[in-house]
């Protein structure tokens, strides 16, 4: 990879961590915010990150330019069992992938145990029986030109739509720009970018990767996620989120824990959220949709439980 590229890969990811940061997305968050308040608008938020990722790699794909992309799994009892398991780590982590990212760019530093427990997850994981890759192409990536012209259309007119909100001042320009919808577009469009110049990078695959032995760019992968981090830092920083909270014995405890179970939950399924969320998902994988459901379904369980005890 040359360094323009890899510069244009570290940009995308510090914006990315920027934008989760101020968005506040996170799969957990979507669902406390369902029960508590009965909203669905981070839950829709996290969809449409999706939308604009199938959207991108349409497009990419019509143009042949699509990067290389991770391949699907079959959809096995083993999937559900490694959602229940990472929807329970996430709960018990009270944030997700990224959620934990934007934890620590907001001081949190209990939220370091998580990629630790995540990696000894990811270990125990290797003992456990691998599921089954799936051949083919993509069910999203198979369609005909017109809907590679048709998925081009939509982003741009929904990126006027955001752009024409924000110009009838329905809400306050910084508001807007940070809202969950507008954040998410920004996630999804920056992992573009960091998939097409650096091919799968966040901290969970590169864990996931380490834990099984592979190495091969493992400098490259670990500077991408400090951009990422920095991103969160700099994103708390600037909307004033940033507390920084001594970690205690319980809470490392309680994070090292919940990322241990997300590592083993994400070595049945495989992958966690955040991959899901923004290649499984879109791409149509059927292992994906059913694994992320599952992770809500626990979560949203898990919650329902809590407030009632």
């Amino acid at each position: 990879m040359g360094i323009a590229i890899f510069l244009i890969a570290l940009l995308a990811a510090g914006i990315m961590g920027f934008a989760n940061q101020r968005g506040g997305t996170c799969t957990v968050a979507a669902i406390e915010e369902i029960v508590e308040h009965g909203r669905y608008g981070r839950a829709r938020a996290l969809f449409e990150a999706s939308l604009w990722v199938a959207g991108g790699l349409i497009v990419l794909s019509a143009f042949g330019v699509l990067p290389q992309l991770p391949g699907g799994y079959s959809a096995t009892i083993a999937t559900v069992v490694g959602g229940i398991l990472f929807g329970i780590g996430a709960f018990v982590n009270r944030a997700c992938i990224l959620g934990s990212v934007a934890r620590l760019g907001s001081g949190e530093w209990a939220y370091l145990a998580t990629p630790a427990g995540f990696f000894l997850g990811a270990v125990a994981g290797r003992y456990l029986p691998a599921p089954g890759m799936v051949t083919g192409t993509a069910l999203l990536l198979s369609g005909p030109m017109w809907v590679a012209l048709l998925a081009g259309a939509a982003l741009i007119a929904r990126s006027f739509a955001h752009a024409r909100s924000i110009r009838r001042g329905e809400h306050k320009v910084l508001e807007a720009i940070w809202s969950p919808h507008l954040a998410t577009m920004i996630i999804g469009l920056t992992f573009l970018v960091g998939l097409l110049t650096a091919g799968a990078w966040t901290y969970s695959e590169y864990l996931t990767d380490l834990a099984r032995g592979n190495i091969q760019g493992s400098a490259g992968k670990i500077l991408l996620n400090v951009a990422l981090l920095g991103g969160a830092v700099f994103g708390g920083w600037t909307a004033g989120k940033i507390r920084l909270v001594a970690p205690d014995i319980m809470s490392v405890a309680r994070t090292f824990i919940g990322g241990a179970i997300m590592g083993v939950g994400g070595a049945l399924i495989p992958g966690g959220n955040t991959g899901l969320i923004l290649v499984g998902i879109p791409l149509l994988w059927g292992y994906a949709w059913l694994a992320f459901a599952t992770i809500c379904i626990t979560i949203y369980v898990a919650v329902r439980l809590s407030r009632a005890a």
